[in-house]
């Protein structure tokens, strides 16, 4: 394992956030406590417990699983489809570092500056509810396990698309709305059954809920299963960042 190599493309993308702090860090942190002022001021005076939750508290998990999903995919995709826009990747391919080295770096690094993310809008929403961790040890894995799978993901993304455009297909067209849909702001047991159990299809649910459980040990599913969802996820990320080195898929042409 070529360390070096790690440790210098991990602090070279380290390095590229702390050059750009306001899109970085403040920009996500700043729109997701709009969203918090204002759901929680326009909702959360109409509703004001969810499970036995406040509806400020209830919806924190939800903001901080929309904002690492978002800025995961968003740093890992930009961090490799930059080097083959600019044809430097071709220098990293013909390097002698390994395809682990290379998705450790890369990933570990947009994963990193997801979780910094994660734990400050954390504590910004500390300083407008009351909010307690069940089971902190929980919560931070799901963190650190969704920020990686959806940095994996944005990986990907990064490889396949051949446009700037297709960066933002995905995250605006896919990810957000499933987001929106997956129990951000509300639990699913409040829909009618029919849409209960179309909800049950969205994958985001299970992220969203297992996530909230850490916090306030209720879920719309069992955390058993959220965290089953994210491993599976996880598994199928890392396998197709496997495929994708081996076969050479949009990286070697």
């Amino acid at each position: 394992m070529n360390f070096h190599a790690i440790r210098a493309i991990y602090r070279t993308e380290m390095a590229r956030m702390m050059r750009t702090v306001v899109q970085s860090i403040v920009a996500p942190v700043l729109s997701t406590s709009l969203y918090f002022v204002v759901f929680g001021s326009a909702i959360g005076s109409r509703i004001t417990e969810i499970d036995g939750v406040g509806y400020g508290a209830f919806i924190v998990p939800g903001l901080i699983m929309l904002a690492i999903m978002t800025e995961s995919i968003s740093n890992s995709s930009f961090a490799i489809y930059f080097p083959k826009f600019t044809g430097t990747i071709f220098e990293l391919l013909s390097a002698p570092v390994s395809f682990v080295e290379v998705v450790i770096g890369y990933v570990g690094a947009a994963a990193s500056k997801s979780v910094v993310i994660g734990m400050i809008i954390l504590a910004t929403a500390g300083l407008f509810v009351d909010l307690h961790i069940a089971h902190p040890l929980v919560m931070l894995l799901f963190l650190v396990l969704i920020s990686v799978s959806f940095s994996l993901f944005g990986f990907i993304l990064g490889v396949w698309a051949d446009g700037w455009e297709k960066l933002t297909i995905v995250p605006v067209l896919v990810i957000m709305p499933l987001t929106f849909l997956g129990g951000t702001f509300y639990s699913i047991s409040m829909l009618p059954p029919v849409w209960q159990t179309i909800s049950l299809f969205n994958p985001v649910v299970y992220l969203v809920s297992g996530f909230r459980w850490a916090f306030f040990e209720n879920s719309d599913v069992a955390v058993a299963v959220s965290f089953a969802m994210v491993m599976a996820f996880l598994l199928v990320c890392l396998f197709v960042v496997y495929w994708i080195f081996k076969t050479g898929y949009k990286i070697r042409c």
